[in-house]
């Protein structure tokens, strides 16, 4: 940058200006990384916290299928599975955290009573405990991976944020900052050179 830059007072302050620029930015882009990463352990402790619930649940759920196997037949589970009509749909949407696009799971109400669920009603109370049990862990699932996902993005962007700031702090500032020291200093020489310059033909006038 020194050797490209050429040293007037003109280049001096438009450096001046650029490192105000790049000083101004860095500071954003630390306040931007502390953002983010606040908001990362947030999320952080909700992906915890929703891994532990999916294991409980799955946990009830096999349970309550357990007991479902016990008091019907594995034919008739199977034919009380195919006989449901109604899927629920996800919609994908998109948030936004600190300028990072995030996803949005949005989806129908998993949760069904027996009749929505389109398997008629003449079945035990095992059947409906163990449809709802594996219901609330498909919700619980779904809420994950809309978490999860947004941890992931968040902490890509961290990283990416880090090697900005990192490349402004080490890097790019330093260099501008010694290219300002190397202009100003060519100045002052040139200053020094000029006024030396003129007390010479001075000297020669005054001899004349």
């Amino acid at each position: 940058m020194a050797i490209d830059i050429k040293p007037t007072r003109s280049e001096l302050m438009k450096l001046k200006n650029k490192i105000k620029l790049a000083k101004s930015g860095y500071n954003l882009l630390k306040k931007k990384r502390d953002g983010l990463i606040l908001d990362f352990f947030e999320i952080l402790k909700k992906v915890r916290t929703l891994r532990a619930d999916i294991v409980v649940e799955y946990k009830k759920a096999l349970q309550k299928m357990s007991m479902a196997r016990i008091i019907e037949s594995d034919l008739k589970i199977k034919s009380i599975a195919m006989a449901i009509s109604q899927v629920p749909e996800v919609e994908l949407k998109t948030k936004n955290i600190m300028g990072v696009v995030v996803p949005k799971i949005e989806s129908a109400s998993i949760q069904k009573n027996f009749m929505q669920r389109g398997y008629g009603i003449f079945n035990s109370v095992a059947i409906d405990e163990a449809a709802e049990s594996y219901e609330k862990v498909v919700e619980k699932i779904v809420t994950a991976a809309e978490v999860e996902t947004s941890m992931r993005k968040v902490l890509q962007e961290i990283e990416k944020t880090k090697r900005r700031v990192n490349a402004l702090e080490y890097s790019v500032i330093p260099q501008m900052e010694k290219t300002k020291d190397t202009i100003r200093l060519r100045l002052e020489e040139m200053e020094r050179e000029n006024t030396f310059r003129l007390k010479r033909i001075k000297k020669r006038l005054e001899a004349q």
